[in-house]
């Protein structure tokens, strides 16, 4: 059986008809020609848009040039109201300074401290899902956000999800995404910066809380920090590092900004992807066993040394391929700044260029099936080379995810723990359709029964 995938729209659909497409779903708003074109010109009255698949030009985007493809202003119009001026949405010197700030709290030496953290959320998630193992169906993808969530919160803030901020955060941040929040008027008009975003009510409410909860951490943890008291987590590592050109720290409101993007990026990618795992395992049960058989030999009750990322190779294959077909970020939108000369198309600035890791992942031209499930396909000489050229869940280049490395020792992880104790199974009639907003999620929510391993 063939995963699931969103039916294409047709080649040639009117301005207002693909407006409408795309607020119901990014994905079954592009046509089927995309996942074997190299490169694609959409045209709208206010703007030129380029999707670009072939691997040469993502390179020169992403890699080669990044300084003259920017973040395009046209993310940021419905993401600002939550995200501020986060790592995510900012460009230039603004940028370049928080990622030196950022980034030593996710060298390798960090990521192995957080480990035990990582463990005791994936140990409580197994025991929360105890209750629910009665074959019963149960919609999974609210039980990864629950477990990515508490993920975030042991690891950055040293508080589980049970603490009150904690849950009211993951509370609102699923009520934010109900919102809609990155269909907005300014990511279609080129309207200027003067002209009001008109955000609906529940967006700035959302955010608005949300941001408030982040506050009250960020605020509670610069005074630790200044007592001398604070836990020595990410949130510790990253608000007392100083940036070595600037020297300069962030202060507590550019901290709420960072803090949002890291919950957003860091608990809703990680839980797009892990749920969207789980149900592959239960779509191919041969997976799911040896994912189990290896999870039996690798995994005692006590908490293992961090080496045990490297080894859990099953579960690692598993959840890149499931990235692979399901990548958590459907699209990126970078903005050319200088006239440029794109297979032989002139490109103007201003121009948005856009680049699919969900189009690139399967295109028909790199990947043998690529719209089939086979975690095997990295050892073969295809897979190594679509890794190589093709392969950008977290992005590549300068932007590439500083979470990228967390991301890859969480998921394997979290599946090993989960699939030692439970089964998973496929129910019959409600297999999920795939939609795009903010990460790719499922249309109806993934539905899975779950019943003990003996």
């Amino acid at each position: 059986m063939i995963p699931p995938k969103p039916l294409a729209r047709p080649d040639r659909v009117s301005l207002r008809r693909y407006l409408q497409l795309f607020r119901a779903d990014i994905l079954s708003a592009q046509p089927a020609r995309l996942y074997r074109a190299w490169m694609a010109e959409f045209r709208t009255p206010f703007f030129r848009s380029y999707m670009c698949n072939d691997p040469a030009l993502v390179d020169l985007v992403l890699k080669e040039r990044p300084g003259d493809f920017p973040k395009s202003d046209r993310i940021r119009e419905g993401l600002k109201p939550l995200l501020g001026e986060s790592v995510f949405i900012t460009n230039g010197a603004t940028w370049e300074r928080q990622r030196r700030i950022i980034d030593p709290a996710f060298e390798g030496g960090r990521l192995r401290d957080t480990f035990p953290a990582m463990w005791d959320a994936g140990v409580a998630a197994v025991e929360r899902l105890r209750g629910l193992a009665d074959g019963q169906p149960i919609e999974i993808e609210a039980q990864t956000s629950h477990a990515a969530a508490d993920v975030i919160f042991r690891t950055l803030f040293s508080i589980p999800i049970e603490h009150a901020v904690a849950g009211a955060v993951f509370s609102e941040f699923r009520e934010h995404q109900r919102a809609q929040p990155i269909v907005n008027i300014g990511a279609i008009l080129p309207l200027p910066r003067w002209f009001p975003r008109f955000h609906s009510r529940r967006t700035k409410a959302t955010a608005t809380r949300i941001r408030a909860l982040i506050a009250s951490l960020t605020t509670e943890r610069a005074a630790a920090i200044a007592a001398g008291k604070a836990p020595d987590d990410l949130a510790t590592k990253i608000m007392t590092t100083v940036d070595p050109v600037s020297g300069e720290t962030f202060e507590t409101a550019e901290m709420v900004d960072q803090v949002a993007i890291f919950f957003l990026a860091g608990h809703e990618t990680s839980a797009s992807a892990l749920a969207w795992a789980l149900y592959l395992l239960a779509l191919y049960p041969e997976w799911q066993d040896r994912l189990a058989a290896e999870a039996d030999e690798m995994i005692g009750p006590e908490i293992p040394y961090f080496s045990i990322v490297n080894k859990l190779r099953v579960a690692r294959a598993v959840f890149r391929e499931a990235m692979r077909l399901y990548p958590p970020v459907p699209m990126m939108v970078r903005e050319s700044t200088c006239p440029e000369t794109f297979r032989g198309r002139d490109i103007a600035p201003g121009a948005q260029i856009v680049i699919s890791p969900w189009h690139l992942h399967r295109h028909e031209r790199i990947w043998d099936r690529p719209d089939e499930f086979d975690p095997d396909r990295f050892d073969t000489e295809n897979g190594r080379a679509g890794l190589r050229s093709a392969y950008i869940p977290f992005s590549v280049g300068q932007r590439v995810c500083p979470g990228s490395s967390f991301a890859m020792a969480e998921g394997p992880l979290l599946l090993a723990l989960l699939l030692k104790a439970f089964r998973f199974e496929r129910v019959e009639g409600r297999d999920p359709v795939p939609v795009a907003h903010l990460t790719v999620r499922a249309k109806d929510g993934i539905w899975l029964r779950l019943r003990p391993r003996g």
